[in-house]
């Protein structure tokens, strides 16, 4: 295979990205495309020191790599182990768990941890359009399976509701397009309504189940209901593309990393609303998209475990 040539399977990537120099380039060439940029002084006025592959400003004299200023920064990792990980992560339906992709490419449990965090803050979505047209919005449970439970635990945890000690998501699923998921308090009406309103525009056709606390939505959107007491789907309305995306972030949750952290499950979110928003892209589109963001982005030990 030619450089020219680029990889469109898990092992042609392996093969392709084996050298540390393509590494190194393909790095750059996406995250500089035209020519690389010094960031400390953003010069553009360097040289290049091919033996420790590093830049050397002409402005401000100091040297810089490619990893600095991004997910990959202070990371003795090496850049072969790191792309074939972020590939294996951005195409995987059900998620990779730290233990599968140590064993994968020779890093510890601990390790490679760390790196799934980092690439989960690089496949993070910032600003987004609002959706319109016809938008579903739904809320799910998040929490452990009661027959897993110690007896006492599940004694205490399945007195109440079903959601009862378990973290809460929110999400809303433009029919055809995108989603978007996050955590919240509660599922009061006030929590929802605002959901609604900071990701869907004035206006369009809102899908929801009989939840009581979505009431109230028709003074700004074509709202309309379904009871899952009664039916699922009734013509057009129902919210069965948003219960989809639960069931497959459920799947990877429960199956791939049986246990998550409320602190981090927000991180996990990313993870599988960027496979779902991208599943229309080829797996190199899904790894250059998540390469292409890793620059400006940083995520300390510290700041991971809550001791920074």
């Amino acid at each position: 295979m030619t450089r020219r040539q680029l990889p469109k399977t898990l092992i042609e990537a392996i093969r392709y990205f084996a050298d540390q120099d393509v590494c190194n380039e393909f790095v750059a060439m996406l995250r500089w495309p035209d020519g690389p940029v010094c960031p400390s002084c953003e010069g553009r006025e360097y040289s290049y020191l091919s033996t420790r592959r590093l830049w050397k400003c002409k402005t401000c004299k100091r040297q810089y790599s490619v990893k600095v200023g991004t997910i990959f920064e202070d990371s003795p990792i090496k850049l072969d182990q790191w792309l074939a990980a972020i590939w294996m992560v951005a195409n995987s339906k059900n998620g990779i768990s730290s233990h599968e992709l140590g064993r994968s490419i020779g890093l510890t449990q601990k390790s490679a941890w760390f790196v799934l965090h980092r690439i989960r803050l690089a496949m993070q979505t910032g600003s987004f359009n609002k959706f319109d047209g016809e938008v579903e919005v739904d809320e799910a449970f998040i929490g452990g399976k009661a027959r897993n439970m110690h007896k006492d635990v599940r004694a205490r945890r399945i007195t109440g509701t079903g959601g009862k000690d378990k973290a809460i998501v929110a999400g809303s699923l433009q029919r055809g397009g995108r989603v978007h998921a996050e955590v919240v308090d509660d599922t009061t009406r006030r929590t929802l309504h605002g959901h609604v309103r900071e990701n869907v525009e004035g206006g369009a056709t809102v899908y929801t189940d009989a939840h009581r606390a979505y009431s109230g939505l028709d003074y700004d959107y074509a709202h309309k209901t379904v009871d899952h007491a009664e039916e699922y789907v009734c013509g057009q309305v129902h919210t069965n593309g948003i219960e989809n995306f639960w069931s497959l972030l459920k799947r990877g949750l429960h199956g791939t990393y049986v246990s998550v952290q409320p602190f981090h499950l927000f991180r996990y979110l990313d993870e599988r609303m960027f496979t779902f928003n991208e599943r229309d892209l080829s797996d190199l589109g899904r790894f250059t998209t998540v390469l292409g963001r890793v620059a400006g982005r940083r995520l300390t030990f510290a700041e991971l475990t809550g001791k920074a």
